[in-house]
């Protein structure tokens, strides 16, 4: 499976972005997915999660501001990002974790990964 990425750009604070994640093969919709972020010198970290029924899953630090959801019919999931801040400034990453419904524990149990898109937002 390939995961291509996009949809990130640069904002002011306060503004929005969508991301998209579209996926090749044909086991996006049994999947789990996940939406990632890294910033230079630290740990990946989880943004949000969705299992393959589309319950989502979100991190503290966006709840309430990021949506994410997916289309199955087009293979892509989405992460609407809304009320962007500066500490949001970095590569968002797609995963998906081949045939699993549920959400993994850990970003190693994801097995496709796409190839990044930046996001910075400015104060």
């Amino acid at each position: 499976v390939q995961l291509q990425a996009f949809g990130g750009g640069l904002v002011q604070a306060g503004g929005s972005l969508r991301l998209s994640c579209v996926a090749s093969g044909s086991v996006f919709s049994i999947s789990a997915v996940g939406w990632y972020r890294q910033v230079p010198g630290r740990q990946r970290e989880s943004v949000a999660g969705i299992t393959s029924g589309a319950n989502p899953n979100y991190a503290d630090s966006v709840k309430g501001r990021f949506t994410i959801s997916r289309d199955n019919a087009k293979k892509t999931a989405y992460l609407q990002m809304n009320n962007l801040k500066p500490e949001d400034t970095a590569v968002y990453y797609c995963a998906l974790a081949t045939g699993r419904p549920v959400l993994p524990r850990s970003p190693l149990e994801y097995d496709s990964w796409g190839q990044g898109t930046q996001v910075t937002v400015s104060s």
